[in-house]
């Protein structure tokens, strides 16, 4: 069985001001890097082959942790293309009705220029086959919407209403992923451990 650990990274000012990161390149702010300084991953995930986004919010958080991981691209944010830098409240009141029908549209909701949540699962597949291929435990360091598409993909869940799962974003999603490459939750909401 193909174990797989996600781990969202840290804090950033435009996570503080509420505004869709996508693909900007934004750095962890002074919170975010303190978050992780302290911590180090539980054991059994140590020996995990690691991978990452190539985002620099997430290779500061890998550091953080001491870890060196793989960078692999498919791992990247989604493309919320001109909706980026922008805060939902502020799109909502732009665009009003048509904004809100595309977001209720969960797994289509499709940002003009970017991508939808279906098409960041679809990228995401060719490299979870991989990982099952291998039959080798791996985990990443990547994205609230990358985590959430897995998520997703996990229950069937259209990303329409509440997930079928709460996570806390401090802390270590596992799957296991078939031979397939369909992920399927083991476990949620794993806390990292202080340094000894």
């Amino acid at each position: 069985m193909t174990r797989l650990a996600l781990l969202r990274h840290g804090t950033t000012e435009w996570n503080v001001a509420g505004r869709l990161q996508g693909r900007a390149d934004i750095p962890l702010s002074d919170i975010g890097l303190a978050q992780f300084a302290g911590c180090r991953l539980p054991y059994a995930y140590q020996a995990y082959r690691w991978y990452c986004s190539p985002l620099l919010r997430a290779r500061q958080t890998a550091a953080a942790l001491d870890l060196q991981p793989t960078i692999e691209p498919a791992l990247i944010e989604m493309d919320w293309g001109n909706y980026e830098g922008r805060t939902l409240p502020d799109l909502r009141a732009e665009f009003g009705a048509p904004f809100i029908a595309n977001e209720d549209r969960g797994l289509d909701l499709q940002p003009p220029g970017g991508e939808s949540p279906r098409q960041v699962q679809a990228r995401l597949l060719p490299w979870l086959q991989r990982l099952a291929g291998a039959g080798m435990n791996a985990g990443a360091v990547t994205h609230k919407g990358v985590i959430r598409a897995i998520l997703a993909l996990a229950f069937d869940w259209p990303m329409i209403g509440k997930p079928p799962v709460k996570l806390d974003w401090r802390c270590l999603q596992e799957f296991r992923i078939t031979e397939h490459g369909r992920p399927e939750l083991l476990a949620a909401n794993i806390p990292l451990e202080p340094k000894a």
